[in-house]
């Protein structure tokens, strides 16, 4: 909401948004900031507006940033206003009848005395309260010089007003009031301080974020997150007693501008807004982003030049970073997608009512300060729908996209009316700007060393590959990661609905790849190409390694098609829900309908799931199950002993550990991968060799990362370049010798990981 120079000052309007009525007091022009704390004259012309309108429910003081008032806070001046009007129409306080009952000569003193308490009541209303205080004290002195009837008429004043003092004392502003009674003094506005603490908005936003850091609440963590050296963050992790979630209390750089700041981006802001963004602008959104970089640049220096507003370089730079961002940009949202430690960002119906949770990686769950409104929710939908080009409507109430700023990449879900009858909500998974390796997970005690050899192993051995575990347990990351696995020379077709596999960091490291964008299972009718005909496609396309984003519905039958028609060739890997190898069984066949022989296509199923505390306020994503699926079996797997695990995760010791069945050779799978490799075919030993090599491999790595604190190490552009120089060695030991041998192979590679290491610090 904003105001513009024909608005009169003072002027109100009071405006629907999310559920609730707004409030909307124009104070441009005014001679200083409005405060209810500081100033009676703001307090009084607040009540009387909440006079006219009881409904409200949030206040708003628009001048160059807006000072918003929440629910509780609107609510103290409700009772106040409502208290108000209950003393004037409805007791009627100043009229004869009730202040006097047999002596007109008392009407003009008590009259001025009621007067007085009403005129103090919407200016100060707790001087007004001590007036009433003292109002009965004085009262009962003259009590005591009277008799008769004139007596009794002085005890029926004094009810009167002990009867207005006991209702004022019941309204929650006295009631909290109270706990701060001992810092009052009589006319001392600062007590309103604590009472009265308004959030401030910048003018050309509609987001609100509470500023102050909340009572009683400890710091547990204070950090900055960056979006360039002009454009930083601050964030603060706080625990308040008697609540299980913490505090994610975020500072960003719009809360931090100048006046003369606030007002160039307000004017800067009302010129950009005139454009109307096409879709074709969304199809890339990083070039589309520096021009309007570039324009905001010059638009801000020209608007600050006319004003004689001085801004220095870096300030350009921030002011330019805010503006682009909320105009073709996401507003708060890029700032918490900035915070590499967040893992999912929540907003729930009805969005301008309910606070942001984020997910984060070390503090878990966390409710933020942030408030997003309902025009900025309806502004981010729309330029959703633009970039994935779907529907989102009540005939389509469900949409599945994704987000690329930079190298922020983020998964959204978007739900709104009538599945979400509150309106729009929105789930936003943030992924890691640089893909997940296998020695990052070792990092990170997801996988041990040797669970992350036997799986660079079997990708290798070009199985098939079914990635499972609930929601947020790490199923695509890890997937991520096993791609990195595949040799560089493979061809990859990835099949996706919605985008969330590294596939463009893959294709810098120089991989071929081959992304298909597929229908969503959730939508009926669009002009994308299903699921099931993009896989039937993916065969006309060349020998190539597989991957599909996710299972979800029936093009589970045309990927065990693939599977079984000779897909193998390569690897062929996805995601799936699922608890365990039955539960992955249970979905495909009984869910999804694939044939029960069919699924005997499946090589490996790889479960990842999250593990609780004892006390549920802390969980730690592992990979808990590594499973072959043996080929005997007709019916039931799990009645015929048709899943045998390789690993099993040991939570006493929070590890997978390989079981006697992998331990003593007895891998169906793993025979069948040696059965085709020369000198590996019935030689146990030499396989088993060669999954401790890789195992090594990736624990070395992890320790150099750790003692030379550089980590870069454990990132994908190195963890590509180490894969290729095992493979490279592998390949001269076994012209030398016949076997890739570990003791032969991993000192080669290890004084080639040492010359890397020099390099980089040279």
């Amino acid at each position: 909401m904003q105001f513009g120079k024909e608005d009169e000052l003072y002027s109100y309007e009071v405006k629907r948004e999310g559920g609730e009525d707004v409030l909307y007091i124009n104070y441009m022009g005014a001679p200083y900031v409005p405060s209810l704390a500081e100033h009676p004259e703001v307090m009084e012309r607040t009540i009387d507006s909440l006079i006219e309108n009881p409904q409200v429910s949030r206040v708003v003081f628009v001048q160059q940033k807006n000072y918003n008032y929440d629910f509780k806070e609107t609510g103290y001046l409700l009772e106040i206003a409502q208290f108000y009007v209950y003393l004037v129409k409805q007791e009627k306080i100043l009229s004869q009848e009730k202040l006097i009952t047999s002596n007109p000569d008392f009407f003009p003193r008590r009259y001025n005395e009621m007067f007085s308490f009403l005129y103090l009541l919407k200016k100060d209303p707790l001087s007004a309260y001590f007036q009433l205080r003292k109002i009965i004290l004085e009262g009962k002195i003259i009590l005591d010089k009277l008799d008769g009837v004139l007596k009794l008429d002085q005890k029926n004043y004094l009810a009167l007003v002990e009867k207005i003092l006991e209702n004022f004392s019941k309204t929650n502003f006295i009631q909290t009031f109270q706990q701060y009674s001992t810092q009052y003094k009589r006319g001392d506005r600062e007590i309103y301080h604590k009472l009265f603490r308004p959030d401030v908005i910048a003018n050309f936003t509609f987001t609100r974020l509470v500023s102050d850091l909340p009572r009683d609440a400890e710091i547990i963590s204070q950090y900055k997150i960056s979006n360039g050296e002009d454009d930083e963050s601050n964030v603060t992790i706080l625990r308040k007693k008697n609540e299980s979630k913490l505090i994610y209390h975020l500072v960003p750089p719009e809360n931090t501008l100048t006046e003369d700041q606030s007002i160039i981006l307000n004017l800067a802001r009302g010129v950009l807004i005139e454009h109307q963004p096409k879709a074709e602008e969304f199809t890339d959104t990083e070039r589309v982003r520096q021009v309007f970089m570039n324009i905001s640049k010059d638009l801000i220096r020209d608007l600050s030049q006319s004003r004689d507003i001085k801004l220095d370089y870096s300030s350009l730079n921030k002011l330019s970073s805010i503006l682009v961002r909320h105009t073709i940009g996401f507003g708060i949202v890029e700032v918490l997608l900035q915070d590499k430690n967040l893992q999912d960002i929540s907003l729930n119906a009805p969005i301008p009512q309910t606070p942001i949770f984020v997910r984060h990686q070390e503090y878990d769950q966390c409710t933020t300060n942030i408030l997003p409104s309902q025009e900025d929710a309806d502004s981010w939908a729309a330029k959703f729908r633009m970039i994935s080009g779907r529907p989102l409507d009540e005939a389509n109430p469900i949409l599945d996209t994704q987000v690329e700023i930079g190298t922020l990449r983020a998964r959204i879900s978007i739900v709104q009316q009538p599945l979400s009858c509150d309106g729009l909500a929105y789930s936003i998974r943030r992924h890691r700007e640089s893909p997940w390796t296998l020695p990052l997970f070792i990092q990170n005690k997801m996988i041990n060393p040797f669970g992350a050899g036997l799986l660079s192993f079997l990708i290798d051995g070009a199985r098939t590959l079914l990635v499972a575990g609930t929601r947020s347990s790490g199923k695509t990351s890890l997937l991520g990661s096993l791609m990195l696995e595949i040799v560089p020379k493979h061809r990859i077709i990835v099949i996706e609905d919605s985008l969330e596999l590294p596939v463009e960091a893959l294709r810098k490291l120089n991989y071929d790849i081959l992304r298909m964008k597929v229908r969503s299972a959730l939508l009926k009718t669009t002009t994308e190409v299903s699921a099931e005909d993009g896989i039937r496609t993916s065969l006309r396309l060349g020998d190539s390694c597989l991957i599909i984003g996710e299972v979800r519905s029936v093009e589970a039958k045309a990927l065990y098609e693939a599977m079984r028609v000779g897909a193998l060739a390569n690897v062929v890997a996805g995601t799936i829900h699922g608890a365990s190898p039955y539960g992955v069984f249970d979905r495909v066949v009984n869910d999804l309908e694939v044939p029960i022989t069919s699924f005997k296509a499946t090589d490996s199923v790889i479960v990842c799931n999250p593990i609780k505390s004892p006390d549920g306020l802390h969980a730690w994503k592992r990979l808990i199950q590594l499973s072959e699926v043996r080929k005997h079996w007709t019916k039931d797997p799990l009645a015929e002993k048709g899943f045998v695990d390789l690993m099993k995760y040991n939570i006493e010791k929070d590890e997978l550990e390989p079981t006697e069945d992998l331990i003593n050779g007895d891998s169906q799978i793993i025979k069948d991968v040696a059965s085709n490799v020369k000198g590996w075919a019935g030689n146990w030993d030499a396989v088993y060799d060669n999954i401790l090599l890789r195992s090594k491999i990736k624990n070395e790595l992890v320790n150099v990362a750790k003692k030379t604190s550089d980590y870069d190490l454990l990132e994908s552009k190195f963890n590509t370049l180490s894969n290729h120089a095992f493979h490279r060695i592998s390949d001269e030991i076994i012209q030398e010798v016949g076997l890739p041998l570990g003791e032969r192979v991993f000192p080669v590679w290890q004084e080639w990981l040492n010359k890397e290491i020099k390099k980089r610090i040279i």
